[in-house]
Formats: C-alpha cells, sequence, structure tokens
C-alpha cells in the first residue's frame, strides 16, 4: 500500500485509537494486515512526492523480482543524482519523456529534487519484499 500524502506514518497523541495503534494510517494498515506501507514521516511536497513515486513504480516493474525497498532506495538515488525532474512541462526519469505535468504543475518549470526535502520523508514500514 502507498500513502503518499502528509504525514501517513506518524499518529496523533491525542487521539485514543492511534495511541494503541501508533504510526498513524500506516501503523493501522499493518493492523490490518497490509504486508507493506509506504508512507511519509512529515509534511511532503506535492512535486516532490510525485517524482518520487513515479521512479519508485518505475524501479518496482523494471525488477524480476520486485524488492520494494530496493525499488524505493534507487528512485532516492535518482533522486539525488538529478535522474527525475521536471523538464519543458514533463516529468522525466533517465532523459525519458514519462509523462505530461499534471495542470497546476505544468508551469514549474525545471526543478531539481536532489534535495532530501523532497525524497527523505518516505519509509517503509512491513514487508520490504
Amino acid at each position: 500500500m502507498v500513502l503518499s500524502a502528509c504525514e501517513t506514518a506518524i499518529g496523533n497523541n491525542d487521539s485514543e485509537a492511534d495511541k494503541k495503534i501508533g504510526m498513524g494510517f500506516a501503523g493501522l494498515a499493518v493492523k490490518a494486515k497490509v504486508k507493506s506501507v509506504l508512507a511519509s514521516l512529515w509534511s511532503v511536497n506535492d512535486a516532490g512526492t510525485l517524482a518520487l513515486m513515479a521512479s519508485f513504480y518505475k524501479h518496482l516493474q523494471s525488477q524480476s523480482h520486485p524488492v520494494k525497498a530496493e525499488a524505493l532506495r534507487l528512485a532516492q538515488i535518482d533522486m539525488i543524482e538529478k535522474k527525475v525532474k521536471f523538464q519543458d512541462g514533463y516529468l522525466v526519469i533517465n532523459d525519458e519523456r514519462i509523462q505530461k505535468l499534471p495542470e497546476g504543475l505544468e508551469g514549474l518549470g525545471n526543478t531539481d529534487f536532489s534535495h532530501p526535502y523532497y525524497w527523505s520523508a518516505f519509509t517503509l514500514i512491513g514487508n520490504f519484499w
């Protein structure tokens, strides 16, 4: 399960239910027997999340035996190495145009996602295979 919204891997100490479960929505998913959950630890940037998730799924699909932790690691490295970017209104990964940017993001111009702000909030909980 992928929870790409903000703070999906942290709980709310004011909530009695969350005190018992922990880890917010991600913890709830694990308790519900979801094998693994990709979730965020703090507020995330929409553009950076789009870039990271596209690279994550690309790596996940390219593996003969998909390992989620490896796909996340490779997606984060892609972003560090500036292989994932917005360019001329498109999401580009490894110099390949992946998709036209959605309305609202197409005006961002050429964006550099190498800063940890864009990719470091995400963690994998549960089974990494």
